[in-house]
């Protein structure tokens, strides 16, 4: 058995298809028959079943499919320490993060880092919250950024910060340069928020309804993006962190009002690592400078 055999396994499974394996290897697919011929032989059991869908696999493939993936993940996690020892001069870094809130707050600091290491390579998956701390144990993920971040073993929590949700307005809005919203006025004007199953949804209604104050939004999307465009082009007003807007912000597009008499909504987000794996040297350099990112964005109300 070699590696490469296990390679070509791994992208079977991956695609559930020897010809689109074989396209993805660059390789012809009687290469890939071949190495999982080789595999089967080495093993002596059948480890995948051709149909008319694709293929299948058997119980042994099954569990070579769980425990490949995971050797092959840890090989790369080997050959990203061994470029450790050249520095920030090469290497990707995983990134799982939840909610597209998340992920506008976080490429911010993705792109501060970049511009430093323009040798580095990031990949950045949006998931949910459970998606995004599993992909951690599964050796998937590097770190994740995450609202809410369910807790499980295997997972260390590096850092919590706290994020507060100010009123996004567009800069002609009348309110641009208030000081303050009440929340009473708020409710009144035509608001855009996220779905009701997503958590900064559901900290903004706690707070109307603990001030038992009726809150009907004119528009509700999944798409932060949407609510911004809504918001340029005078339709509504969200709440958003600030940060989640900087450049719309700076050009003048937006401003972000603060909540008046400290109702503000808060949420946290929270960067999770392995606890059982060592974080490779560009992961490691990330994971402080976001902390050290937040840190600093952190008295400015964001």
């Amino acid at each position: 058995m070699n590696l490469r055999a296990l390679m070509y396994f791994d992208e079977v499974v991956r695609t559930n298809s020897m010809r689109a394996a074989a396209e993805n290897l660059n390789v012809a697919a009687t290469a890939v028959s071949r190495q999982i011929e080789n595999l089967e032989a080495h093993f002596g059991a059948q480890l995948v079943e051709r149909t008319n869908r694709g293929i299948r696999l058997t119980a042994a493939g099954r569990l070579l499919a769980d425990r490949a993936g995971r050797t092959l993940r840890e090989l790369e996690h080997v050959h990203q320490l061994i470029n450790d020892l050249q520095g920030l001069e090469g290497g990707k870094v995983v990134i799982y993060a939840n909610g597209a809130t998340v992920a506008n707050v976080i490429a911010p600091v993705l792109a501060q880092f970049s511009l430093r290491h323009p040798k580095l390579r990031f990949e950045v998956a949006i998931t949910s919250a459970r998606q995004a701390i599993e992909a951690l144990g599964s050796g998937d993920a590097d770190l994740a950024v995450s609202l809410f971040a369910p807790s499980t073993s295997g997972v260390k929590l590096r850092l919590r910060s706290e994020i507060v949700y100010d009123v996004i307005v567009s800069a002609n809005h009348p309110s641009a340069k208030a000081s303050n919203i009440p929340l009473e006025q708020l409710a009144r004007m035509p608001l855009a928020l996220p779905e009701r199953g997503f958590a900064a949804r559901q900290a903004i209604e706690d707070i109307f309804a603990r001030e038992r104050i009726d809150v009907d939004p004119v528009f509700v999307s999944s798409s932060v993006e949407m609510l911004k465009e809504l918001v340029l082009r005078g339709a509504a007003v969200t709440l958003l962190p600030a940060l989640s807007v900087q450049r719309e912000i700076e050009g003048g597009l937006l401003a972000a009002v603060p909540v008046a008499d400290g109702k503000a909504v808060h949420t946290s987000i929270d960067l999770c690592v392995s606890s059982d794996r060592q974080l490779s040297h560009a992961a490691n350099a990330l994971v402080q400078f976001i902390e050290e990112y937040m840190a600093q964005a952190r008295p400015a109300h964001i």
